[in-house]
């Protein structure tokens, strides 16, 4: 990769995100594309001795082909035995081909929950595995989310998600999800003949994330909005990010070289810490906070923490020091932090002012309902 945001980068940390579509074919898995990717891995790991971690779908898509299903399965419990029986064969695919062209490469298989993200401890430790495997030289990790026991309010959702935060995590260089399309269009081009590919996006804006659409196919889950909110999540951390066609032929070192079509997401101008990267992408957000516009004028443009006085409602029930989205009144996102009250306290206090709080609660343990410190923009 030459100049992203004007700036050189020199590619040692890549992340490449396998999509499920690129390992679905007419009968079920299909290899050639992957062996295609493998030996592409090969080689940078030869050429360049690059850190690659994957990050693969295709675990349920491997476990619906080996017990001849043709829909994906929607109850958890299904979903999560077609995943145990899919993930064990998917990783025999990478170790064979690996072990073929590979050059005395191994796969190291890393499964993963949101909840492994959740806490700072399990937070680091996850980063400090995947380094240790770096250092190892010849040992290329393998991550996918750990379907077969994740529930639904721990689940990331979809790989391009989970794709994103380890990247940002581990302060990849470049993160590469791979699909079957080249990358955004300004329309959908399965539908529309004059839809243009959109090579560059310097932001995410509402605009963007308008022209995105949800995926039809049966064995994924993610499409062209969930890359978007991918995208979000890696430019903000100062990981830039880039769409392609996984099927065409060298696409990895087309991408690093920006020899073919794709779609490169630029950084954020200053990126977050890690710990800010864990508040707004390391947790799951457990409730929402609406507040008024001059909340939200406080917390965006002046740098203030979000005082009782802002808040007009609050949506979940959590405990002090839960992750929760804050909104405006509309709905917009517009930052996430870490509370100093719980839910129920919260909604007693909103809209009052902080000397009030002792004698609504009987006890006031902080002024603010989030602290500047624990708190992260999303929209500025």
């Amino acid at each position: 990769m030459d100049v992203i945001n004007g700036k050189k980068r020199s590619i040692k940390t890549l992340v490449v995100k396998v999509g499920t579509t690129l390992l679905s074919g007419p009968q079920g898995f299909d290899g050639a594309v992957l062996e295609c990717l493998v030996k592409e891995f090969a080689a940078l790991k030869r050429e360049h001795g690059m850190n690659i971690l994957i990050v693969s779908s295709g675990a349920v898509g491997c476990g619906m082909a080996a017990l001849g299903m043709k829909a994906r399965p929607r109850s958890l419990p299904i979903k999560q035995a077609v995943a145990a029986v899919g993930q064990a064969r998917l990783m025999h695919y990478y170790e064979v081909l690996f072990e073929k062209y590979g050059d005395g490469l191994q796969t190291a298989q890393v499964l993963l929950t949101a909840a492994d993200l959740d806490h700072r401890v399990t937070y680091l430790n996850v980063r400090n595995t995947i380094y240790a495997l770096f250092d190892m030289k010849q040992v290329i990790p393998v991550v996918n989310e750990n379907d077969s026991v994740g529930t639904e309010e721990l689940r990331f959702g979809d790989n391009d998600t989970l794709a994103a935060r380890v990247a940002a995590k581990i302060d990849a260089d470049l993160l590469i999800l791979l699909s079957d399309i080249d990358g955004l269009y300004d329309k959908n081009p399965r539908t529309h003949r004059d839809a243009r590919l959109i090579p560059y996006v310097e932001r995410i804006t509402p605009e963007i994330m308008a022209l995105a659409e949800g995926t039809t196919t049966q064995t994924s889950v993610g499409g062209m909005k969930t890359k978007l909110e991918a995208a979000k999540i890696a430019c903000a951390a100062g990981v830039p990010m880039a769409i392609a066609d996984g099927r065409r032929p060298h696409v990895i070192h087309d991408v690093l070289a920006q020899a073919c079509p794709m779609t490169l997401f630029g950084v954020a101008e200053n990126s977050l810490s890690q710990r800010k990267r864990w508040i707004a992408f390391g947790r799951a957000a457990r409730g929402t906070i609406r507040v008024d516009d001059g909340a939200v004028n406080a917390l965006l443009r002046k740098g203030k923490s979000l005082l009782p006085a802002g808040v007009v409602e609050v949506e979940g029930i959590f405990d002090v020091g839960s992750a929760v989205h804050v909104t405006d009144k509309s709905g917009r996102p517009i930052a996430r932090g870490l509370v100093n009250y719980n839910s129920e306290d919260i909604r007693k206090i909103k809209g009052c002012k902080s000397d009030q709080i002792q004698a609504i609660l009987g006890h006031k343990d902080f002024d603010e309902i989030i602290h500047r410190d624990n708190l992260v923009l999303l929209e500025v």
